[in-house]
């Protein structure tokens, strides 16, 4: 079943359901305390955090059985060993969270700081 069409990012958060807002919620105060400056907004009906205009760092998705923190595919390919490592499954370009496990909150804050320091050297959008 597609997920309901969301109007804004508060609309967004509004609409996750009770067994996923725990984590989902967790993700979106580690995005704003990593990147004050990273604006919210919401992109194929998920939430984006950008610099400037345009610049895409990190989006959040919500699935039944788990969230996901996904990152442009050519940053991450740096990265996914890394979390590969630490027990989490991977994608091209995402770290899947299930609900049932504990958000691993150092290894998320170390992944977005990774993107936040990419961008700011390089300029490097998705």
């Amino acid at each position: 079943m597609p997920s309901p069409k969301r109007e804004s990012v508060e609309d967004y958060f509004a609409q996750l359901p009770d067994e996923r807002r725990a984590h989902v919620e967790a993700l979106r105060a580690l995005s704003r305390e990593a990147d004050p400056e990273a604006q919210e907004r919401l992109a194929w009906n998920l939430p984006v955090y950008v610099r400037g205009e345009k610049t895409r760092l990190w989006m959040l998705q919500d699935y039944k059985a788990h969230c996901s923190l996904r990152f442009p595919t050519r940053f991450f390919a740096e990265h996914r060993a890394t979390v590969e490592a630490t027990g989490y499954d991977a994608g091209e370009g995402f770290i899947k969270l299930p609900y049932d496990r504990e958000l691993p909150v150092d290894l998320c804050r170390t992944l977005m700081q990774a993107r936040i320091d990419e961008y700011e050297a390089t300029g490097a959008g998705w």
